[in-house]
């Protein structure tokens, strides 16, 4: 799929194989540089200016979080401590250590890395921290409010997939009003996930996208399989680039349980808006006979647990109730001592199908 001679490529990515083998992507020297543009404008929309330090938390190679967002910091002067993900008490301490302003990591980590921290008897609202980015996967907007109260910090989401260079596709600015996509780098369309017609704006579908810059390895008309919609009307910031809503989830992603559509993301809104709720959880799908079976194992907050055994039968029957009418499945919840659950540095895995397996 080159457009231009091997010889002209100065950098290969693969994407992180979401939907099953990997994706591999060619970039010449002026498809990197006007990736790295993209992602300056971006940092700049959001506040950042040459005076923070940018730790990176994301992936380093392949994957192109982690390179994507650190040519942009430096184009931009930030900077940037190229930590990527894990050794998480090494990057409390590196936070400490250089008075980190900016960091960039998946929400899950986020989460875990708060866990660390608290650990460490450190009041994570007392560290530099004031600008984050998540991306790589989808999240609610209650995990966005609950990382932001947890770190005092401003959260912005951020989108963008390997096949259309990586982080930076869109971004959120100051307004968080919806994600500001770069059509002067990409066609935006939306269009039914079934049919491939296209919807109009305010109508959710599966977001289609043509690059308009890359040399290398130019893409018509790619199917990410990410549901969203375009937002309408104008954002306040004045950008006349137009938005697009927070990811719900994708069309391969979708649980169909017992005939009922259930995005892993609905659950997550629903498990983040609950105090008690600590920050690591997984959803499970069992086959029961010929019905299936959708289990969510939820590990607690410890400072909110007292040891009665009636407030945690009280608290798993409200997380049943609130799940039901978000999902109308009947689940089981399942609660946990925090730990239980393996942490996530990068994407995090929060399904386990077995239906599959069966």
């Amino acid at each position: 799929m080159l457009a231009v001679p091997m010889e002209d490529i100065v950098r290969v990515h693969a994407s992180s194989g979401t939907t099953g083998k990997p994706t591999v992507v060619f970039h010449t020297a002026a498809d990197i540089d006007s990736w790295t543009n993209l992602v300056v404008r971006a940092l700049v929309m959001t506040g950042v200016t040459k005076g923070d330090v940018f730790q990176n938390m994301m992936s380093y190679g392949l994957f192109t979080g982690g390179l994507g967002l650190h040519y942009g910091a430096e184009r931009l002067g930030v900077t940037v401590i190229p930590s990527g993900p894990g050794n998480t008490r090494k990057q409390v301490q590196f936070i400490q250590d250089f008075g980190t302003t900016v960091v960039h990591m998946t929400p899950s980590y986020a989460l875990h890395v708060a866990d660390e921290i608290v650990a460490m008897d450190i009041e994570p609202s007392s560290l530099t921290l004031k600008t984050a980015f998540f991306g790589a996967e989808p999240h609610s907007e209650a995990t966005r409010q609950k990382l932001e109260g947890i770190y005092g910090l401003n959260a912005y989401n951020s989108y963008g997939l390997s096949e259309m260079n990586g982080p930076g596709v869109a971004f959120e600015c100051v307004h968080k009003g919806g994600m500001h996509l770069w059509e002067d780098a990409y066609l935006m369309e939306v269009v039914d996930p079934d049919t491939g017609e296209p919807l109009p704006d305010g109508k959710e579908g599966e977001l289609v996208l043509t690059t308009l810059r890359r040399r290398g390895m130019p893409i018509l008309r790619y199917r990410t399989k990410d549901l969203t919609r375009i937002l309408p009307g104008d954002c306040p910031c004045g950008r006349t680039h137009r938005r697009i809503a927070r990811i719900t989830g994708r069309t391969d992603d979708m649980l169909i349980i017992n005939g009922v559509n259930v995005f892993p993301s609905q659950v997550e809104h629903v498990l983040m808006t609950v105090p008690e709720v600590g920050n690591n959880y997984q959803i499970v799908v069992d086959k029961e006979g010929h019905l299936d079976r959708l289990a969510v194992k939820v590990e607690i907050y410890p400072k909110l647990f007292h040891g009665d055994l009636r407030e945690l039968r009280e608290l798993r029957d409200r997380l049943e109730s609130a799940l039901r009418s978000e999902i109308l499945v009947r689940v089981k919840v399942e609660l946990l001592e925090p730990g239980t659950l393996p942490p996530s540095t990068g994407k995090a895995v929060r399904v386990l199908d077995n239906r599959k397996e069966a």
